[in-house]
């Protein structure tokens, strides 16, 4: 076993190991070891008896790095065998869930097949569930692998098409002026090029001055009774020729298409599948990735389902965005004089009052946005009257919602919604359960006392069979100094489940709010944050941004599937970090938040009958409360917003001898037999996005 901790300065790090059997260091045998920030990765691995050296670089680019932690550990051959069995069931997609008995079987046969021994079958396997691919680095070399397993999904597709229900007509609406023709060409290419046939083009030339834009669409144009070609008489911009594309429009759903960007030969066909499988669909919306000058793609955004928090901090819907025809119209089409917001604008309003059935999101690859001069595609500084009338629009419709709601910028140029408090400002109970721990405990405390702009509160310390004396003392003065706190005694063996729900029962609050006791607010409006999200009506829990004390990330919301039941978003990141596309900066909408710092309404709480006190004593009781409250009818939302110091299970401790884990195990036994299929597919993430790592790093085919 090979344990590894690098201490380094890169956004995202790779170790290399290489060996030498005889001839040299091998570069093509090297093994990859990607490293997250302050954790000990551990590998199991096999040296022959021919190994002579070992070579390790600590990462992969210049930067400044330090080992904190490099062992390597003798394994018993059963124990490995273990360890290798266990990692396939939690994260391969052959093999995951499956009983280690029965992976185990699967490698023998598959060993023989292939003339292999089983180690080298496991370890082909094991290896595989650690390859690592950063967007940023690997996109092409991930598209490669991908190709293969794409063109059979293709074929299937094809040959089901005949068979469908529905033929949808798509009408393709393409604003156009003054576009270079070699570009417009390969535009409306890449729209007859389609696999799918029952499309219609409508292009309005916004009156170009250039004579080889308006003489190029003439030639595209002609031959094809499927475009439409509309020449306005005067320059109105992009929203009025939009709008004069769809007033030509006779299909049954509008896709919307920049004049210099490009299609997927298979956007259509998927998306008329699309309407076939989701037949209530009135809004679909695809990932998409970025085209430069020389045709290469890069920097895929591989977004989450409908997430309308998200959305009200960013338009990650386009592109591509196809709506039903009918709706647009009804609502008006495109608001002229919103130009360079027109499209967020457009799908706030056509959401407005639909439920999340009639949205689909495709998770593939289906729009090419081209990377050019004056193109947002560059970065929103191309545009960066966008980004003013985006807030326009962001606060005509949040006003809608709630005259006092107020829209200002944040990082990156996107946006944020501060939702006003009610008045009378709500109750808030907060729940801290501690044992002993007058260390931690009383930062924790007299800092949400000290540092919370939000006043009316109360602090119930949920003490779980204390006897250090200096902490029963410390317990009592903070009762008395503060009257807004309490001090409840749980005279019980540990469960965090029970104790909280111990402490709901004798809240006073109308929201609750599970603390642990060793976290500390670093900015003073963490709570007003909070309970202004949690009082809206369709939200549920609602968790705050935690860092680790050397200001890393610990928690940004959870992802279902990590790991097998769950991980935390962008751990161990840079604590400024952006985050993927922006997600570390944003409010949005996520299935589960760490109830390390969480809130939620009482009613709520009482409605899904609490935290699971019988099957989750110590773990994931959070992530099942929260996917309680998600069936429930209710938005679960990450704020960054509230930020707080997390000295993570410093008072509990690790798993570390074999009741704690055999318990830890039966936990999450419980969680993969409850929730099975929701946490592998977690709407809030993307199944093109890892479930190995924390990190939004690309799927590989085996994980």
């Amino acid at each position: 076993m090979l344990e590894l901790a690098i201490e380094h300065d890169q956004p995202s790090a790779v170790a290399e190991l290489f060996f030498d059997t005889g001839n040299g260091f091998d570069i093509k045998k090297s093994l990859r070891l990607p490293l997250p920030q302050a954790k000990i990765i551990k590998r199991v691995l096999y040296f022959p008896f021919s190994l002579r050296a070992l070579r390790l670089d600590p990462i992969s680019a210049e930067g400044c790095f330090t080992i904190a932690h490099c062992k390597l550990v003798w394994l018993k051959p059963s124990f490995a065998k273990n360890r290798i069995l266990q990692r396939l069931c939690k994260v391969h997609s052959q093999y995951k869930n499956l009983d280690l008995a029965i992976i185990n079987r699967e490698l023998i046969k598959q060993a023989r097949q292939n003339g292999l021994s089983w180690r080298e079958m496991a370890l082909q396997a094991y290896q595989s569930t650690f390859e690592h691919s950063v967007a940023g680095v690997n996109y092409s070399w991930w598209l490669e692998q991908q190709a293969e397993r794409h063109q059979e999904q293709l074929q299937v597709l094809q040959s089901q098409q005949p068979q469908w229900a529905y033929q949808p007509v798509i009408s393709i609406l393409l604003p156009v002026y003054n576009t270079p023709p070699t570009l417009l060409a390969e535009c409306i290419h890449s729209v007859t090029a389609q696999l799918y046939s029952n499309w219609q083009l409508c292009i309005a030339d916004d009156a170009s001055t250039s004579a080889e834009t308006r003489q190029a669409l003439q030639q595209l144009c002609a031959g094809d009774k499927r475009i439409k070609l509309v020449q306005r008489e005067n320059n109105g911009h992009i929203s009025a020729a939009s709008n004069s594309a769809l007033a030509v429009a006779t299909g049954d759903y509008v896709a919307l298409l920049d004049h210099d960007d490009l299609l997927s030969p298979d956007a259509l066909l998927k998306v008329a599948a699309a309407i076939n499988q989701h037949p209530n669909a009135l809004l679909l919306y695809s990932d998409e990735d970025k085209i430069d000058g020389q045709g290469k793609r890069y920097d895929p955004h591989f977004k989450p389902g409908w997430n309308p928090d998200l959305l009200l901090s960013q338009n990650y819907i386009s592109h591509l965005g196809v709506y039903q025809r009918q709706r647009m119209v009804n609502i008006g089409g495109f608001r002229e004089g919103l130009e360079g917001s027109q499209d967020h604008d457009l799908v706030l309003r056509f959401t407005d009052g639909l439920q999340s059935q009639h949205i689909v999101h495709i998770p593939e690859v289906l729009y090419h946005w081209r990377a050019v001069a004056g193109s947002t595609a560059l970065g929103s500084n191309e545009k960066s009257y966008a980004h003013k009338t985006g807030l326009q629009v962001l606060q005509q419709y949040v006003s809608k919602q709630h005259p006092q709601a107020s829209v200002s910028s944040t990082a990156g140029d996107y946006y944020r919604v501060v939702w006003p408090l009610p008045s009378p400002a709500p109750l808030v109970s907060l729940l801290v359960p501690t044992r002993d721990g007058v260390d931690i405990l009383a930062p924790c405390v007299n800092a949400i006392l000290e540092k919370t702009d939000y006043r009316h509160f109360e602090l119930i310390i949920l003490d779980n069979q204390s006897s250090c004396p200096r902490t029963l003392e410390y317990m009592q003065q903070v009762s008395e100094r503060d009257e807004r706190v309490r001090v409840l005694r749980w005279d019980h063996p540990f469960n965090y489940s029970a104790i909280n729900n111990f402490g709901a029962s004798q809240a006073k609050g109308s929201i609750i709010g599970l603390v642990n006791n060793d976290v500390e607010p670093i900015n003073a409006g963490w709570l007003s944050e909070m309970v202004s999200q949690a009082c809206r009506p369709k939200i549920g829990c609602v968790g705050a941004k935690l860092y680790y004390p050397n200001g890393s990330l610990q928690h940004a919301g959870v992802i279902l599937g990590i790991g097998g039941v769950a991980g935390h978003s962008h751990k161990y990141f840079n604590g400024n970090a952006l985050g993927y596309f922006a997600r570390l900066q944003l409010v949005q909408n996520l299935s589960a938040v760490t109830a390390a710092c969480l809130l939620v309404r009482k009613e709520v709480f009482e409605q899904v009958g609490g935290l699971n006190e019988e099957h989750l004593k110590v773990a994931f009781n959070d992530v099942d409360f929260c996917l309680k409250v998600r069936e429930a009818g209710y938005r679960n939302l990450f704020t960054p917003f509230a930020e707080l110091y997390h000295h993570e299970s410093v008072s509990r401790g690790a798993e570390d001898n074999p009741e704690k884990q055999a318990r830890f195990q039966a936990e999450i036994a419980y969680m993969r037999q409850t929730w099975g299929p929701q946490l592998d597919n977690d709407p809030a993430y993307n199944p093109n996005l890892t479930l190995a790592y924390e990190d939004f790093s690309l799927r590989c085919l085996s994980s």
